[in-house]
């Protein structure tokens, strides 16, 4: 096992330095679900929710937020991305809406943070969109899928929507 790379040899946080490493292509892909009532579930189906187009808006949130990471999570780069792509699928037999973001860079640092804060920001955007109808949404299975560039290459977990 590797050790932690955000904290120094006196045990100090900090921002690893990565200058010195190769730029390369790097994509990362996250996925999560929003577990909600049948009834709310219809409503997003629809289009007849009151705030409008709730996959659409959570789209453009998970994208801000990708974009933003940095400025959420202290020890993150900032990252030139160079894609940001967000799919929701909704599971009716479930009563869910799933969604999976991948993001994408040529940079010294990976892209996953960039994707799973896409994914989180998404689904955090359905339940506010929604709480008024349903309070007992569940966002749950917030997970990296898989990534590859950089040193450490390729890896990858089976899908939770399978």
């Amino acid at each position: 096992m590797t050790t932690l790379t955000h904290f120094n040899q006196s045990g100090e946080a900090h921002m690893v330095d990565v200058g010195d490493k190769k730029t390369t292509h790097r994509v990362a892909t996250a996925e999560g679900v929003i577990f909600m009532q049948p009834e709310t579930l219809q409503l997003i189906q629809v289009g007849g929710h009151k705030k409008g187009d709730v996959l659409g808006v959570a789209r453009l949130a998970g994208i801000m937020a990708a974009k933003k990471t940095s400025d959420l999570i202290p020890l993150c780069h900032p990252l030139a991305l160079t894609h940001i792509h967000i799919d929701f699928r909704v599971i009716v037999e479930q009563s869910t809406v799933y969604c999976q973001a991948t993001a994408e860079t040529h940079g010294q640092t990976g892209v996953e943070m960039e994707a799973l804060m896409a994914v989180q920001v998404a689904l955090l955007t359905i339940y506010d969109m929604c709480k008024a109808v349903d309070r007992g949404m569940c966002i749950d299975q917030v997970q990296l899928l898989n990534k590859s560039g950089g040193k450490s290459g390729a890896w990858q977990r089976k899908a939770i929507s399978n």
